[in-house]
């Protein structure tokens, strides 16, 4: 097995312990194809290649991801290198600790290659707001890959790690998968340990995975879900032994039903392909003897509205740490406290940051308070009643998982609202705190260049197995997830 051709994660981890690919050698291949790509796509901020040829060459090396060469998100603490969150604010910041997620795969045998880039803080939809400069496409290196986990799903797409982790805040795995043309997954909020995943929006932020395929998605997750005593909002339930067995995974539900929300079919809403790949996902449930019907959500027109008060009052919260003091950058030569503090904040943080953390602030402020903030959280408990009842009918909710393929750098910079209005599909799971997965689902054509379109799955919260059976029934019946990028061919 040539460590340089598309496999799978497990394919690569089974070629490993059986003896016909070293780790070593495996490293080496992906540590060589970011040589030659990276400089052109930008999709890893950091490559820590002397600490992944070691770990690749330790001979006590071992478990069920041993030699998997893997890349995290620039938010997810680790303590080789640095922990930027694709920020000036923590360009110089080293990690004391590992977090737990990425330590679970590590202590599974999984090498951590680098950082990927993203969009400052995760705030984004397209990773054009990273300190560390613009996240191409590998589909078409003049479009975004989508954000804020842009540079992950970037080098997913384009066989820079046999897998890759991001964060998914309201959108920020799914919507990048779609553009990128791979497999990503959010699981149910509290699966996952948030210790160690620098904080954005603390009730909604989730690590999730960019993958090939939906089983290389299953036994990632297998690894890292779990309680974890560090995160109080880890969710003490079963890990299933299934999300391990390729074979559970790949056994499809008998007669499913699935339903169709009405609020995401409306006409004109999407792109014409879009809704050709949406069609041709329901016709091909419906032949495998599933159920396909119209449901309702109907605070679904709020959802943009409530995430972005909560979301961004969350930030503001969160940010207020780094102030030049407790964390982040220093001005130099200020005046007084106060002239540190703002001089801090107004050189380590980019212009979507301050933007949000500005709104969030407002949100917060006396005498807003109840208008906006606790009007979103009430508007947010009615969005996850709309899914409870859906899913006391349904297996899983079926929709696009973004209006249209990726658009092109700079063409939304100067447009917030037409950029937060790409996160319209996924922020309503996000909100009320469920899995989803973004598949494959076709191409469109623009500039003479096939660009991926994905479809969405929304499952019920900790029902990770059902939605992983049903995304992989729509994989093993389509080939959209077995073509790659131009720009990704072996050498």
């Amino acid at each position: 097995m040539a460590a340089t051709e598309h496999h799978t994660l497990t394919e690569l981890r089974d070629a490993i312990a059986a003896g016909d690919l070293s780790p070593t050698d495996a490293t080496a291949g992906y540590l060589d194809a970011i040589a030659q790509h990276n400089p052109t796509l930008n999709a890893y901020r950091e490559v820590t290649a002397t600490y992944a040829a070691a770990r690749a060459a330790d001979p006590n090396l071992a478990g069920p991801l041993k030699g998997v060469p893997i890349a995290i998100k620039d938010c997810m603490c680790h303590t080789e290198g640095t922990t930027a969150c694709g920020s000036k604010m923590l360009e110089h910041y080293h990690s004391p600790f590992t977090a737990t997620a990425v330590q679970r795969l590590e202590d599974a045998g999984a090498i951590v290659l680098g950082k990927s880039n993203m969009d400052e803080f995760a705030m984004g939809s397209s990773t054009e707001n990273s300190a560390f400069g613009i996240t191409k496409n590998p589909w078409d290196p003049d479009r975004v890959p989508g954000g804020s986990s842009g540079g992950a799903a970037s080098a997913m797409a384009a066989g820079l790690a046999a897998a890759t982790l991001g964060s998914d805040t309201g959108g920020s795995i799914r919507q990048p998968a779609a553009l990128c043309g791979i497999v990503g997954f959010k699981p149910t909020y509290g699966r996952i340990s948030r210790w160690g995943l620098v904080a954005f929006a603390s009730s909604l932020d989730q690590i999730g995975t960019f993958t090939q395929t939906v089983p290389d998605a299953a036994l990632l997750s297998s690894v890292m879900f779990g309680k974890d005593p560090k995160d109080s909002t880890t969710a003490d339930v079963e890990v299933p032994a299934e999300l391990a067995d390729p074979a559970a995974i790949d056994q499809p539900l008998d007669k499913p039903t699935i339903g169709l929300p009405k609020q995401y079919m409306v006409e004109g809403a999407n792109d014409p392909e879009v809704e050709q790949a949406l069609q041709q996902a329901i016709d091909l449930y419906k032949s495998q003897g599933a159920e396909l019907v119209e449901v309702d959500l109907p605070h679904t027109d709020f959802g943009i509205a409530t995430y972005y008060v909560v979301a961004t009052a969350e930030c503001s919260s969160n940010l207020a740490r780094f102030d030049g003091v407790h964390y982040g950058h220093r001005a130099a030569d200020p005046d007084d406290l106060i002239d540190l503090y703002a001089k801090s904040r107004s050189e380590g943080f980019g212009d979507e940051v301050k933007r949000r953390i500005m709104l969030g602030t407002y949100a917060l402020s006396s005498g807003y308070y109840d208008a906006y903030y606790n009007t979103a959280l009430k508007v947010r408990r009615l969005i996850r009643r709309d899914f409870d009842a859906v899913f006391e009918t349904c297996d899983a909710i079926l929709c696009p998982t973004a209006t249209g393929p990726a658009f092109k750098i700079g063409e939304l910079t100067d447009d917030p609202l037409a950029m937060y209005l790409n996160d319209v599909y996924t922020v309503p799971a996000s909100l009320a705190g469920l899995p989803g997965i973004s598949l494959p689902a076709g191409f469109a054509e623009r500039d003479g260049k096939p660009l991926p379109i994905g479809i969405q799955l929304i499952g019920r919260a900790f029902d990770e197995v059902t939605l992983f059976r049903l995304a992989r029934q729509f994989e093993q019946n389509t080939d959209h997830g077995t073509k790659h990028p131009p720009l990704a061919q072996p050498a």
